[in-house]
């Protein structure tokens, strides 16, 4: 920051992070006139910024207490065998938190910050509580390691009496004693986090210079102490007569040879047999830590240069180290010496009570790093709010901004896992925990990667989505390998969470990847699906609904929803006006608006809005424009078009995802405050429409000529899927048997002339009952098909076995009833001034043709129904008696009502004077029906092939 900001002061507040690293927890903004003199932002470097902090992180008790049990189970060569598989998994995952931490800055929360970013609140948010929980748990197992350590050097043996222990044995012990200790020294923790965390983050250096120092004793000593015996501590149960000693050597070729295999045995402080596994699984506990530097991002001078290599820095450092350790400890002390006395580099110090201080101090502040860390991760988690009122207390904060409340939080946890007092089962899910956070960052690394998002440019580039399976791959298998159980449990613990998150809270703005990855996906995948290779035995209804306000027709919404049997579903809006003479498109703010009914009435559909100068020219964009590659709309859906009045289906609603009603007018708690409505009102009974009925019948014209397949659908605003499907009275049920009907009529009933049912829109009739038929929630539903025919004609048991053969050879269940239409049929040869026995042959006459008239008549009709611009016109010659009589015959055999009716949609005629009689007669043909629709079926979508 620089003088030219004189209104804002920036307050850093520094925090301890898990991994044992001091660094600014977030940034304060505080209005002041100017900063005060001699505060000054931290901007470190290299080597404070980073390389300290990782290696201070890494350097834990393990460096002095665990390196003789590795070679002296391992032996030399699996040691160093160990330490290459675990530097090769923390490679990967330092790779991973390098290409991360360079592409922006890091907030409070460290590695839940980088992973919730990246993989969403979800995902960040599961994540976020098992680091918590793990630096809980840290922070508890370096207490109770250090509490072991001072009852070992300075405790009173419990088999043995005050007067008869050494002079430095003054401390009672037992598990109430530990208790005890482990609470004094947990509180000294926390009167440190409470004061403050730049307290730790000044003694932070001094801290790392006693560790240096440590080590630099401990090298030095392999090279000029000589050979001694140590005495040896044995509670394996091993029968021995007077006290065990094992042999210092110093560095004797003889000594490493002896040393170079393994020889896993039991280990004298918990009385278990070692293997590779278990040996390897203590070793790696000293391998964490490597995201100390990423999360000092914000203190760097130039965080794209420091981090990598620094951290790459550390990560060699604590390599070499941990080897040449092994190598001295190898080439130096016998067997007996590695595996009995874990000890062993105090006795062999130059000055013992030195490496007892380094301990000490590397163990204290890896527990308060763990506490201050765990409470930095509770204040991120609060703040994001992901939880709702949960977190709530979590979030307060004392005037310089130290989260108070949740380092209270933090230490009661602590606290309560102290009681358990076991320090080998808590290491084991610290370690487990830890090693899930690694793979989940190297998984929202690889998410970046794979998703190709233009803004993933990190300044680190020296990693592939290779670097980061390996990672993964590489945390997961150590995660079994220490134990399958705690790993299957801390698996399902962040499935649980991640579940509860994902339905809980609410809808972030930090962007999720996850969406990325789906678009890549998708782009390819359409990219692959080909419309030249589209076949008819895989064909699926994709459709295409025009909403003119969805307040009054959401019952239409939910049924096609139950119709397009995982084919495409878009929603389709014409708003009238034009580009001209407006600032911006006036859509985009629309789109917010139908996208939370999409998700309030919980269908599978996408919006396309459109502006044009009429509603024929936005459904000829529409239909144009809609869906990409092989996903187009084949079938439009279109309203009827009468003087119901609509009705709001949305009075009173509420969007449970945003809590804001659904109303015209949606009020806040602020009245300052007034959300715009999320639909306009329904037009009232006397307003005139935006379409006309000349422009309507267009619609459906200019749609039957562009190929595609057309409905309408009437009465839907009395369709109830609760109602019918429902635990009650369902619509066209007979009792104790199965689900509502559905009705279908495939005769072109304003053709009475026509006898064919089996023609291209019959068929699509049947395919679409079918596919409806299938859903889910209809599988209950029963299909009845509707045979018109003469009674007493000869040919009527013959058309309808071909009927049910075509059903069994389509593989379509129905339900076949004859209808005797007789006098209806009449009523239309009247009107033409003609007999019905004049055109159609009666009962006992002679019923042979003549061969050539039928074929000549047959592929008339066949010519008629494939060509798309020839249009019938026997409808001019239809009567209102005839079609009100069709009407009333498909009433009187709707017993018990249907859910929903199939009629035979004909083609607009090709005179467009005649599109209001048209229009006239599908009124009266469908007046009164129910939920009908009335369908025209341009394209072939059965067949009988395999």
């Amino acid at each position: 920051m620089t003088e030219k900001a004189p209104l804002l002061h920036y307050r850093l507040t520094a925090a301890k992070e898990p991994d044992g690293v001091s660094r600014p927890t977030g940034v304060t903004v505080e209005k002041h006139g100017r900063r005060p003199k001699g505060k000054t932002a931290a901007k470190l470097g290299v080597v404070f910024g980073v390389v300290i902090p990782t290696l201070l992180s890494m350097f834990s008790v393990v460096v002095f207490l665990r390196i003789g049990f590795v070679v002296g189970q391992a032996g030399l060569y699996q040691s160093i065998g160990m330490f290459l598989v675990a530097y090769l998994i923390i490679t990967m995952t330092v790779l991973s938190v390098c290409a991360i931490s360079t592409n922006g800055a890091l907030d409070a929360g460290g590695a839940y910050y980088m992973i919730s970013r990246a993989l969403g609140p979800e995902f960040g948010g599961s994540i976020g509580i098992m680091f918590f929980f793990a630096n809980v748990c840290g922070s508890a197992l370096y207490i109770l390691g250090l509490v072991e350590a001072i009852i070992s050097a300075f405790g009173i043996p419990e088999d043995v009496a005050a007067d008869v222990a050494g002079p430095h044995q003054v401390l009672p012990s037992g598990y109430w004693w530990s208790l005890l200790y482990g609470t004094a020294l947990l509180f000294l923790c926390l009167v440190v986090c409470l004061v403050g965390a730049h307290i730790y983050a000044k003694a932070t250096f001094i801290i790392f210079i006693i560790v240096v120092t440590v080590l630099a004793t401990i090298f030095i000593s392999f090279l000029i102490v000589g050979p001694r015996v140590v005495m040896l501590s044995d509670t394996s149960g091993v029968n021995m007569t007077g006290p065990i000693s094992g042999n210092y050597t110093g560095l004797r070729l003889h000594t490493l040879e002896s040393n170079l295999w393994s020889d896993y045995t039991v280990d004298y402080t918990t009385g278990a047999m070692m293997s590779f596994v278990t040996v390897f699984a203590v070793m790696f506990n000293g391998c964490t830590g490597i995201m100390a530097g990423s999360n000092m991002s914000g203190d760097l001078k130039n965080p794209s240069y420091s981090i990598p290599r620094g951290t790459l820095a550390a990560v060699l450092i604590t390599f070499i180290t941990y080897n040449l350790l092994s190598l001295l400890a190898a080439w130096s002390c016998d067997r007996r010496l590695l595996q009995r006395n874990y000890s062993f580099l105090g006795d062999i110090n130059i000055w013992q009570p030195l490496v007892t201080t380094g301990i000490y101090c590397s163990t204290i502040s890896a527990a308060m790093s763990n506490l201050i860390g765990a409470s930095r991760i509770l204040y991120a988690l609060s703040k994001d709010d992901l939880f709702g009122g949960v977190l709530a207390l979590a979030r307060k904060t004392s005037l310089s901004g130290n989260p108070w409340a949740s380092v209270l939080i933090s230490w009661c946890l602590v606290q309560v896992v102290l009681f358990s007092g076991k320090l080998n089962t808590i290491a084991g899910i610290v370690t487990i925990f830890f090693l899930l956070v690694y793979a989940a960052v190297d998984l929202a690394c690889l998410a970046l990667e794979w998703a190709s998002a233009p803004n993933f440019r990190p300044s680190f580039r020296y990693f592939t989505w290779h670097t980061c399976v390996l990672g993964i791959l590489g945390c997961l298998v150590m995660m079994f390998l220490i134990s399958a159980i705690y790993a299957f449990a801390s698996i399902a613990f962040m499935l649980l969470l991640l579940m509860l998150i994902h339905y809980l809270c609410p809808t972030s703005n930090w962007g999720y990847i996850s969406q990325a990855l789906i678009f890549h996906q998708v782009r390819k995948y359409l990219l692959m699906l080909d419309v030249r290779k589209d076949h008819v035995k895989f064909w699926r209804p994709q459709v295409l609904l025009m909403v003119a306000n969805p307040r009054s027709c959401t019952g239409l919404i939910t049924f096609i929803n139950d119709l397009k049997k995982s084919g495409l579903y878009v929603l389709g809006h014409v708003q009238m006006g034009l580009l001209d003479g407006l600032p911006s498109d006036p859509l985009q703010s629309c789109y917010d608006s139908w996208l939370s009914l999409v998700d309030h009435l919980n269908i599978k559909a996408f919006v396309n809005l459109t502006l044009a100068d009429s509603v024929r020219h936005g459904v000829q964009n529409l239909l144009f424009i809609t869906g990409f590659g092989g996903m187009r709309p084949n079938t439009l859906v279109l309203g009827f078009y009468d003087d119901c009045t609509p009705e709001d289906n949305l009075q009173g609603k509420i969007h449970l995802s945003t809590g804001h009603g659904l109303d015209a007018v949606s009020p806040t708690k602020n009245p300052r405050e007034q959300r715009p409505p999320f639909f306009p009102t329904l037009r009232g009974v006397e307003e005139t429409k935006d379409l006309q009925e000349e422009e309507y019948v267009s619609v459906i014209a200019d749609t039957v000529k562009m190929g595609k397949n057309v409905a309408l659908a009437r009465y839907f605003n009395q369709f109830n899927r609760e109602e019918i499907f429902g635990s009650g009275r369902k619509v066209g049920c007979h009792r104790g048997r199965m689900g509502p009907f559905v009705d279908v009529w495939p005769l072109n009933l304003l053709r009475p002339d026509s006898c064919g049912y089996v023609d291209t829109c019959s068929l699509f009739l049947l395919q679409l009952a079918c596919v409806l038929h299938e859903s889910r929630a209809w599988s209950q539903t029963r299909l009845r098909l509707f045979l018109c025919v003469e009674a007493g004609w000869s040919l009527q048991e013959e058309e309808e076995a071909k009927l049910r053969v075509m059903l069994k050879e389509l593989r379509i269940s129905a339900q076949v009833q004859t209808v005797a239409w007789d006098q209806v049929v009449a009523l239309h040869w009247q009107r033409r001034g003609e007999r019905g026995a004049g055109n159609r042959e009666q009962p006992g006459e002679d019923e042979e043709r003549d061969g050539n008239e039928k074929e000549e008549e047959a592929e008339k009709q066949e010519q008629e129904e494939e060509s798309i611009q020839r249009f019938p016109n026997n409808a001019a010659q239809l009567t209102d008696e005839y079609i009100c009589a069709v009407n009333n015959l498909i009433r009187q055999h709707g017993a018990p009502p249907p859910a929903v009716r199939f009629l035979y949609l004909p083609r607009p005629p090709a005179d467009t004077s005649r599109y209001l009689a048209y229009l006239h007669q599908l009124d009266l043909l469908s007046r009164d029906l129910g939920p009908t629709l009335l369908i025209h079926g341009v394209t072939p979508v059965v067949t009988t092939d395999l």
